[in-house]
């Protein structure tokens, strides 16, 4: 990957799982301050619209690399980082399918399933990503392999 490409993927990544955590904090474990209130906190609609910014870009720039990084990866069976980055590939069609549904559907049935795959599926895509990152580290860090 290139610098550029680096740089937009981890930041994009991580401007995301900030906001993601961020919303879900702030709507489902914080309790709303008056009974009739429509927001839990008031950080709640402006972490939900940057997350809804910054994970198209997130998308963009895994798109970027899908040809030179991901594919190469996959058929030349490169050990380094594998199993976390089959995870994230993985998860990432139905964590972000599921991201764009939620935003269109407006069938309750439908929205709290959709939800609850979307937050299952981000937070073990921020645990896979962790540990992509943690493999990719360690091969740069004598002793740490």
């Amino acid at each position: 990957m290139t610098r550029y490409e680096r740089w937009i993927v981890w930041s994009s990544a991580l401007a995301t799982g900030i906001t993601g955590v961020g919303f879900f904090w702030t709507k489902y474990l914080v309790e709303a301050p008056e009974p009739w209130a429509v927001v839990n906190h008031p950080l709640e609609p402006w972490l939900l619209k940057l997350h809804i910014v910054a994970a198209p870009v997130f998308v963009f720039a895994v798109g970027m690399i899908a040809t030179r990084h991901i594919l190469v990866h996959i058929r030349s069976r490169v050990r380094q980082g594998r199993r976390s980055g089959l995870a994230l590939v993985g998860l990432l069609l139905p964590m972000a399918g599921t991201g764009y549904l939620i935003q269109v559907v407006s069938l309750e049935a439908w929205i709290v399933p959709l939800a609850v795959v979307h937050i299952v599926t981000g937070a073990v895509f921020l645990l896979a990503i962790g540990a992509h990152w943690l493999g990719i580290a360690s091969a740069d860090v004598p002793g740490m392999e």
